[in-house]
């Protein structure tokens, strides 16, 4: 669509069962990053905007007869029912993994979910009341967010820097609640490459925000897709490897195989895995088998760690060429995260720059981020952007970083003479 021109109007639709829905589907919508996947698939666009993994550096060959080989070997058990908690040697496996971020955990810990994020929809269904507070990083993950509002959680958000969540800022949130009356029901976090904020929460902080909320009686949820793949160094100290009792571990193989196979799981304490399994067995039944065999005999059978690596390796060439892009096109007053792995750079925009006012110029201008608001449960977060290195390759990367560079240039003279975007009066985050 040419930048100017209307877009087709469509078909209005009556919605039949409006007063039908319960209390909890009525705040039910879309997510920012899902509806800008259709135009952002178009050719012509640098899609800077969804977080998926670039699975054209597997060896789809070898992957592809293994599969084969699997539905012909064990065809009578991968494409049956199994149980709801998951396959015992895939959760043998999955401890392989974990063991890589110094957690010791047994098979019997672990309930396989379809990707982590049903794992964060069945801890939610299983915790949370309407109402009910949940604390959670400034930003935070935009599939966590739709799944505590699909609960009717009250989320509140603890501030971040560039070393994570801030632990003074935890207490304080934790005692406001207090004041309230109101116990919040878990702590939610991505620790490692933080999605969307690229940040990582310092070895310094990491004993000190369990102590704060083991003291407290708060349960963690420690969201960690991307702790393999760091750019610098060994995988860092998983918050689970110190508190087998106070947290609940989110892993998937969506990042560091592929996203498509939708395989996650959660490591809980005995009590709450108990409920997690029998959650999963009314909304699902049993995960899909041949999903959990195919990841298990990728991890018995294929090069996994050093595929790993070649993932690191391919995000870091990704990163470096957005950094570089955005030191040297980007307009003053412009900054950024500096992420040690993951897929995420956090953008601030100058003053008065609205994200997502902007949107559409840059949409116009083939050029596709997700504005920071979709990050932030109450809407704010209007100065921020966040942009997404794992796809493009790096001259396409820098292309788009100079695409969106003449976009916000552009933006600030609008500013300038005519005076601050509407819509853009969101107090700054980190």
């Amino acid at each position: 669509m040419a930048y100017g021109q209307e877009p087709i109007a469509q078909p209005q639709r009556i919605d039949r069962y409006v007063g039908q829905y319960a209390e909890r589907a009525v705040g039910m919508v879309a997510s920012e990053i899902r509806a800008l996947f259709a135009v952002a698939a178009r050719p012509e666009i640098v899609s800077l905007a969804g977080g998926a993994p670039y699975v054209s550096a597997l060896p789809l060959d070898a992957v592809g007869d293994m599969i084969g080989q699997l539905v012909t070997r064990q065809g009578a058990s991968a494409l049956q029912y199994c149980t709801a908690q998951g396959d015992a040697g895939l959760r043998e496996r999955i401890c392989d993994v974990m063991a890589l971020e110094h957690i010791r955990a047994h098979p019997d810990e672990i309930v396989v979910t379809v990707g982590s994020q049903q794992a964060l929809d069945l801890i939610t269904r299983i915790f949370v009341d309407p109402g009910d507070v949940v604390l959670a990083e400034a930003p935070s993950y935009v599939g966590a967010l739709g799944a505590f509002t699909a609960y009717q959680a009250r989320v509140v958000h603890v501030t971040m820097d560039d070393d994570g969540l801030i632990p003074g800022a935890l207490e304080e949130a934790i005692g406001r609640a207090g004041a309230a009356g109101r116990r919040p029901k878990f702590l939610y976090t991505v620790p490692n490459f933080h999605n969307p904020a690229g940040v990582t929460l310092a070895a310094g902080r990491r004993l000190r925000i369990l102590d704060i909320c083991r003291r407290a009686g708060l349960l963690v949820v420690e969201d960690n897709p991307y702790g393999l793949l760091g750019f610098d160094g060994e995988p860092m100290r998983a918050l689970r490897a110190d508190d087998a009792e106070g947290v609940v571990y989110l892993g998937s193989f969506s990042k560091t195989f592929a996203g498509g196979v939708r395989v996650g799981w959660a490591l809980a304490p005995a009590a709450i895995r108990d409920k997690l399994v029998l959650a999963a067995e009314s909304a699902v039944l049993c995960h899909p088998s041949l999903s959990q065999l195919a990841v298990r005999e990728y991890l018995a059978t294929q090069p996994w760690r050093q595929q790993i690596k070649t993932f690191r390796d391919i995000y870091a060439e990704r990163r470096d060429a957005t950094l570089n892009a955005l030191a040297t096109m980007m307009p003053p007053g412009c900054r950024w995260t500096r992420p040690a792995g993951g897929f995420y750079v956090w953008l601030t925009l100058p003053d008065g720059i609205d994200a997502k006012v902007m949107l559409p110029r840059a949409l116009s201008s083939r050029v596709a981020y997700v504005p920071g608001t979709g990050f932030y449960a109450d809407g704010t977060g209007g100065r921020h952007a966040r942009l997404c290195y794992s796809l493009p390759e790096p001259d396409r990367i820098a292309e788009g970083i100079r695409r969106l560079a003449s976009v916000i240039e552009t933006e600030i003279e609008m500013r300038d003479d005519f005076g601050p975007a509407a819509g853009s009066g969101c107090a700054a985050r980190p």
